[in-house]
């Protein structure tokens, strides 16, 4: 029998974030798949009641928590000391955690505390013969491992965007403090504020319902000989601002101010897409100025739904790597789109 903990932490306004839900779905279908096993919930924050409440109809045979102002911001310190606590409270044999940028730092330090083995960037989960088995993607998802583990505990980081976040009724939730010492050497980082991009000036969106990416071929010569660079720009962004989308590039077009040409000011490497940048999961991507190479199409793999724009008809995405291929100008494309948008 396993004695499961989901352990997570609140968002800034004391609830649990969706990736939070995500794993919660994931901790009850290993509940539920493994026979006579209990749920714990553990929660960590400044004041964990109000996320207590969001999950009450869960299911869980008890909620804990590391709760107090000391807790209410990202710190490795007194995050590592929470977790520590909790999973020694709670007793357990395998750890669900959201893979949060938060705990991704501090999980692997509270795993050596615990005398844990732990697997991160879980994307997917099954069961053989009773036995737990999850699943991981290795060398930029192109090939993917099935594992268990005899050890205990065991910690899993589950990725975002693999299981729907869990729903329920709110409630009113009874939860166990668990005290955590922490000393003034642990509180020497702080937080004193955050800098943020305005809303428009935001290009990475991880829950934006599309991904626009874009390619070299926005700052190539276009039909009148021409590079229409600041009109690219123009139009990519208020694409973003009138669809509310992410933004994504291929690696050509990331690497060419090192080249000596012209690049979009949006642009970063953070914007990468593909073999050498990131995988992202939204429900619907389109590619524009892009040919569709495989190094680059590998970063679409987890997109539900992939169009195209493209002057070549017999470009990469042609082959079966896009659902829908429109042949057209990007430029005469996005400029319509955004006025029927705006």
């Amino acid at each position: 029998m396993e004695k499961i903990l989901f352990l997570a932490h609140t968002d800034t306004n004391g609830n649990l974030p969706k990736i939070a839900l995500e794993t919660l779905n994931a901790a009850l279908q290993i509940t539920q798949g493994l026979a006579g096993s209990t749920l714990t919930v553990g929660l960590v924050g400044e004041n964990v009641q109000a996320a207590a409440d969001q999950i009450a109809a869960c299911g869980a045979t008890k909620i804990l928590g590391v709760s107090g102002a000391d807790f209410g911001m990202s710190r490795y310190a007194t995050d590592v000391k929470a977790a520590e606590a909790i999973g020694i409270a709670a007793g357990a044999t395998l750890i669900i955690v959201p893979g949060t940028s938060r705990f991704s730092r501090a999980i692997p330090g509270a795993a050596f505390r615990l005398k844990a083995t732990i697997d991160t960037h879980v994307s997917g989960i099954q069961f053989t013969e009773g036995v737990l088995q999850v699943q991981r993607w290795y060398y930029r998802q192109r090939m993917m491992a099935t594992l268990t583990r005899a050890a205990r505990p065991w910690i899993l980081v589950v990725d975002s965007g693999v299981f729907q976040p869990w729903q329920g009724a709110k409630g009113s939730a009874k939860v166990e403090v668990v005290a955590a010492t922490i000393t003034d050497k642990e509180k020497r980082t702080k937080v004193t504020g955050v800098e943020a991009p305005s809303a428009d000036a935001q290009t990475i969106r991880p829950d934006a319902p599309i991904l626009l990416v874009a390619g070299a071929g926005w700052t190539k010569k276009q039909a009148d000989g021409q590079i229409h660079a600041k009109k690219a720009e123009t139009l990519i962004l208020g694409f973003l601002k009138n669809a509310k989308a992410s933004l994504g590039s291929s690696k050509s077009l990331v690497d060419q101010g090192s080249e000596g040409e012209q690049v979009l000011t949006c642009m970063s490497h953070l914007n990468q897409v593909g073999q050498t940048g990131s995988t992202p999961r939204h429900p619907k991507g389109l590619s524009t100025c892009c040919h569709g190479e495989e190094p680059h199409v590998v970063g679409w793999r987890f997109i539900n739904e992939r169009r195209a724009i493209n002057t070549d008809a017999n470009c990469g995405w042609a082959q079966g790597k896009a659902d829908v291929l429109y042949v057209a100008d990007a430029f005469a494309v996005m400029a319509k789109v955004n006025e029927l948008l705006a």
